[in-house]
């Protein structure tokens, strides 16, 4: 199985939920954040370390505040 991970510019991050929506079901490694960043807005965040890196929530992001990467075994 790949793994990969992700990183997030919070600070750009809107919280519009449509990469947590595109993360494949039975991955949901993705949700919200209690925090909000210096604009107010909850921004999204791993949660989980079943991110396969498929990338589906960085295609979704209309901001391109997502970044994935997927790591060699």
């Amino acid at each position: 199985m790949l793994k990969g991970f992700i990183e997030v510019d919070i600070e750009r991050c809107k919280g519009c939920e449509l990469c947590i929506g595109a993360c494949p079901p039975k991955i949901a490694c993705l949700s919200m954040s209690k925090q909000t960043n210096k604009k107010g807005y909850h921004f999204m965040e791993q949660t989980q370390n079943s991110c396969i890196g498929c990338g589906n929530c960085a295609l979704m992001c209309p901001d391109s505040v997502i970044t994935v990467y997927r790591l060699k075994k």
